[in-house]
């Protein structure tokens, strides 16, 4: 009977460490992979970050090429206002988006 309890006892401490070691190898399988996988993340985040100043760069010139665009026009414009006004010409009044523009700046 004791020799039975023992093996019994044997047994069962046997299947703890067996699942305890295969808990401990898994867990190393996991934090191996783990920095691969930040690896890949960070190389994904990257190349978005790369994109996206690329992106943000080529907005930037369009817009500045638009606002010189602008403000030559502008400028003809009100050039040609100046000589209609001289030659005695009343110049039609201005949209009125182009009114809140010269009132605000906005």
């Amino acid at each position: 009977m004791l020799t039975l309890l023992g093996v019994v006892v044997t047994g069962w401490f046997t299947y703890r460490g067996t699942r305890a070691a295969a808990a401990a190898q898994a867990a190393q399988a996991t934090a191996a992979a783990a920095p691969a996988a930040k690896a890949e993340d960070f190389k994904i985040l990257q190349a978005t970050v790369e994109r996206v100043d690329e992106e943000n760069g080529q907005l930037r010139g369009r817009m500045s090429r638009l606002e010189a665009i602008l403000r030559a026009c502008s400028w003809t414009m009100d050039r040609w206002a100046r000589q209609m006004t001289r030659a005695g010409i009343e110049p039609e009044p201005p949209h009125p988006l182009v009114e809140e523009y010269n009132r605000t700046g906005v």
